[in-house]
């Protein structure tokens, strides 16, 4: 894997790089495809476990671990320093904060942003993510809000 992205301001605040002397460990059956980054570790080991299945153009960022079995779609990517359990899904272009965990069986939908740990498998989407059904329900009523709008601003001339 490459350098992961360490930076670290001086005294004068220069951004200076803070070396990476981890590794990456990939183990059997994973699958990696076109365009996708790995970063190494600053210490220790990023880790790709057994069976896990990395699509075109995906980054996992130093020191992150992405569970056996789970898959992670077309442009998603995964902040450094986060686990993400087995089993899971990422859709395409889920994105996933630096330091949290995600538990075993967790499935994204596509386009969703990961801001904190998930510690209940279920079906997530949106920005920030939050239960699937919920926010599909949100998505309706936001397609509405014009319209519920204009209701409540003629409410309100009629008082």
């Amino acid at each position: 894997g490459a350098d992961g992205f360490g930076f670290e301001p001086d005294a004068n605040g220069i951004n200076r790089k803070i070396p990476q002397i981890g590794n990456v460990v990939i183990e059997d059956d994973v699958e990696i495809g076109s365009n996708a980054t790995i970063d190494r570790a600053m210490m220790g080991s990023t880790t790709i476990h057994t069976n896990a299945k990395l699509d075109n153009l995906t980054l996992v960022a130093h020191n992150t671990q992405i569970g056996s079995s789970t898959f992670m779609c077309g442009q998603s990517g995964v902040a450094g320093s986060t686990t993400i359990g087995s089993h899971c899904i990422l859709a395409g272009q889920v994105g996933v904060s630096g330091h949290i965990n995600i538990a075993d069986g967790t499935i994204f939908g596509a386009q969703t942003g990961v801001p904190k740990s998930i510690a209940k498998s279920g079906y997530y989407e949106g920005s920030p993510a939050i239960d699937a059904m919920q926010w599909r329900k949100s998505v309706v009523g936001f397609k509405q809000l014009p319209d519920i709008l204009k209701r409540l601003q003629a409410l309100e001339n009629k008082v």
